[in-house]
This record gives structure tokens, sequence and C-alpha cells, in this order.
């Protein structure tokens, strides 16, 4: 299929936001809520490798929707931590924005690969 996963923008911008998450929660004590933040975010960017790495057009879609799917999660949980004052407004500002556009590289790399199919 061409190039590595690790040439992908989408994953590297899905890798830093994982690492930012991990530095934000660092001191966060709501250990349940931190724990499904942060499996989400390690999600993004790991689906993204495992389907690329199937060598399987088909299989790496059905992975980049799985990786949209936990985006999606995550957005979630940000929106749900800066009610409870997990996060600051403007971090999760940031993380929102970040995932949204995260999630319109993947709907794009998806289609993509519409035309490549067999």
């Amino acid at each position: 299929m061409g190039s590595s996963f690790e040439d992908l923008e989408v994953w590297k911008k899905s890798c830093r936001l994982a690492v930012k998450l991990y530095k934000l929660l660092r001191d966060c004590r709501d250990y349940g809520l931190k724990d499904q933040m942060l499996r989400s975010s390690v999600s993004i960017p790991s689906n993204i490798s495992e389907g690329s790495e199937r060598n399987s057009i088909p299989d790496f879609r059905r992975f980049l929707n799985i990786a949209k799917g936990s985006a999606a999660e995550l957005r979630t949980q940000v929106y749900i931590s800066r009610e409870v004052r997990v996060l600051s407004d403007s971090d999760a500002k940031e993380l929102i924005q970040e995932l949204k556009s995260i999630s319109k590289m993947l709907q794009s790399l998806h289609n993509s690969l519409k035309n490549r199919e067999p």
C-alpha cells in the first residue's frame, strides 16, 4: 500500500495528542476517567497503524473507522472532563479542536482509499 504508517500525518498528530493528554492528566486523581481517556487517546494511532500494516485496503478502512470512533469517544470524555473540572476550559477547547481535525483527516484518508479498492 505504499508508505509506512509513520509517514501519515494523522498518525503523527494523534500520537502527539495522546502524549499531550498523558501530560495534562499526569496529576489527575480521577483514575477511572483518566484511564478511559488515555485508552481512547492511545487507541486512535494504534488503530491507524494496525490497519495500515494489514496490507488490505478493506481492513485499513475498517481500522480507520475504529480510530474515528475512538476520537469521538475521547471528545465526549473531554467534554465531561471539562464539566467536572478535570481539564481547564482552554485545554478542553484545544483538545476538542485537535480531535475534530483528526476525525476529518481520518475520514479523508478513509474516502481516498475507496478509489484504491479492488
